[in-house]
């Protein structure tokens, strides 16, 4: 069955009795994680416990998929259900899945982590259509959801979040759910107890993440400083930040832009384009932002949207370093944007 991304929090906290296996998936890396450890812990309260937690890879049960099935079926020895923890997974385990759901053997729980797989993944096939599993999405923390996260992590060390403080976070966190958690509690610690967080604690907490630096990145290549965009490029990689994931920063960059230029086409004026845009953008690039309106307008954003559109596709199809593709794709732009 195929659980909402809305739903998938509260499914996997208590996941529905019939289901004998979970798929984690998507770009959210950190939110796969988090996702999986609740379904591990529905069922055993140490995931660590090796009599009741088995671990298995992907490729384990691609070369031997009757592996799958054994540890389902084995007993604890000292008691109590199983979960049987699959990591790294892909499309070449499905076929070891629809075997084990077909004939399903004893009664653990299976949880399957993979990556961002496609519509046509035939792994999520598999889990999307069978009653006795489950596909839950991780996606990147957006708009309402990621304030969300962020005012409810707060919230529970009784702490309130002033509105540009909000703007704030909501614009440099997000691209990985436990990163998000990990800041805003730094930022909680840093508040030493209840009270209401200001821009000026934001500023002085949450200054370096990675997630700012993806954001200069994204003005860069819009702004046609491929020289800086590249510097700031090879320290994200140097980070370990995937190509894909600094491909659709950009890209969401891109599409905030689309919708406000669409607006303004329309006869609106830059500042209700601009209200249109959540989060809200941040006040301190607000005058670039709208610089970069008159630089790109919708026609010409559609464009730069295709072209990352391509470059991720071909990260995920051709082959190729994908390192190599992003660089040519940002530079591509960067280079475009500079000819009015």
């Amino acid at each position: 069955m195929k659980i909402s991304p809305e739903r998938a929090d509260a499914f996997a906290t208590r996941p529905d009795a019939k289901v004998r296996l979970a798929l984690v998936y998507g770009p959210d890396e950190g939110l796969v994680r988090e996702r999986v450890a609740k379904l591990v812990r529905s069922v055993v309260d140490d995931p660590n416990d090796p009599f009741r937690v088995a671990e298995l890879t992907g490729p384990q049960i691609k070369t031997d998929p009757a592996l799958l099935a054994d540890e389902a079926a084995a007993l604890a020895l000292t008691g109590g259900r199983r979960v049987v923890r699959v990591r790294d997974a892909d499309d070449a385990c499905a076929k070891a899945i629809t075997a084990f759901l077909e004939t399903p053997t004893g009664d653990s729980l299976i949880v399957v982590q993979a990556g961002d797989l496609p519509a046509r993944s035939a792994l999520r096939k598999v889990a999307e259509g069978s009653p006795m599993a489950a596909a839950l999405p991780c996606y990147l923390d957006e708009g309402h959801a990621l304030e969300t996260v962020i005012r409810d992590t707060l919230a529970a060390n009784q702490i309130a979040v002033s509105r540009d403080a909000m703007d704030f976070l909501a614009s440099h966190l997000g691209g990985d759910r436990l990163v998000t958690r990990s800041e805003i509690a730094k930022l909680a610690t840093y508040m030493g107890g209840p009270g209401e967080v200001t821009l000026d604690d934001v500023m002085a907490c949450v200054g370096d993440v990675s997630a700012m630096t993806m954001d200069d990145l994204a003005f860069a290549v819009a702004d046609g400083e491929a020289a800086h965009a590249q510097a700031l490029l090879d320290r994200l990689i140097a980070e370990g930040k995937p190509m894909i994931s600094l491909l659709r920063s950009v890209s969401r960059h891109f599409m905030r832009l689309h919708l406000a230029g669409g607006a303004m086409a329309q006869g609106k004026s830059g500042d209700q384009a601009l209200a249109l845009l959540r989060p809200p953008v941040f006040f301190k690039v607000k005058g670039r932002f709208t610089a970069q309106l008159r630089r790109w307008p919708p026609e010409r954003v559609a464009g730069a949207l295709d072209v990352l559109l391509q470059a991720e596709l071909d990260c995920k199809s051709s082959g190729m370093p994908e390192i190599e593709i992003g660089a040519r794709a940002l530079l591509q732009i960067s280079r475009a944007a500079g000819r009015r």
